[in-house]
């Protein structure tokens, strides 16, 4: 896809650290201080070698990570957010994960990062309700395995698996979809996912708050 110029302006952190999110919002606000979406679509974890074969996918440092990075940072951009939402009647999706309520074989997600987007889903529902009185929508879009650098790059997830249990990494990424279960045959594109966004932050759905759209492909097995 070409390029396209679209005016925005970018703001660089790591949202990992504490502080970030503030910051990141307070910048935004100093440009224009009418906030009318947040998208909160960080998310990953770490994957040392040998987490692959431990039973919990990893130590206490893993974990934490991915708690802080999924869970935590959400929260925080999400709290330094929320007055000028308030005075917009905003929006607010959060980026969740099929993997919040698919259970698939051992190594198939990182436990870690499959607890933590459980917990943003849920986060995400309370919050519905809690800001509902101040005019805020808040819906949670769930991706299954999406074309990302992070899952099909080269030094990304599968990647690592690939290596682990010693096969091909382009064998890996075929065999993907369906291992995960996914009846499309193939792994998501990011401007789906995009789509996904789009619909539940706009203002021409005023009724959709508290929604969980799965954009999974069938691979979540459950009504």
């Amino acid at each position: 896809m070409d390029d396209v110029e679209t005016g925005a302006a970018f703001v660089a952190a790591d949202l990992s650290e504490a502080d970030a999110p503030s910051r990141v919002v307070e910048t935004a606000l100093a440009a224009d201080p009418r906030l009318d979406i947040l998208v909160n679509n960080v998310g990953g974890g770490d994957l040392p070698e040998g987490s692959l074969g431990d039973t919990l996918d990893g130590g206490d440092g893993v974990w934490r990570y991915a708690l802080n990075l999924n869970l935590s940072t959400p929260v925080r951009v999400t709290r330094a957010a929320l007055p000028a939402l308030a005075e917009a009647r905003g929006a607010i999706v959060n980026i969740s994960s099929d993997s919040a309520r698919r259970v698939g074989a051992p190594g198939s997600t990182p436990m870690p990062y499959a607890v933590a987007k459980a917990a943003l889903t849920r986060f995400s529902r309370e919050l519905a309700e809690r800001v509902a009185p101040q005019g805020i929508r808040v819906n949670t879009v769930s991706p299954a395995a999406t074309r990302t650098y992070a899952i099909a790059g080269q030094d990304g997830y599968m990647s690592q698996v690939a290596r682990a249990i010693g096969i091909d990494h382009a064998d890996a990424m075929r065999n993907l979809p369906t291992d995960l279960g996914m009846l499309t045959g193939g792994l998501i594109e990011p401007d789906e996912i995009a789509r996904a966004v789009l619909l539940p932050a706009s203002p021409t759905m005023p009724s959709t708050t508290g929604g969980n759209w799965g954009i999974d492909a069938g691979s979540v097995k459950v009504a």
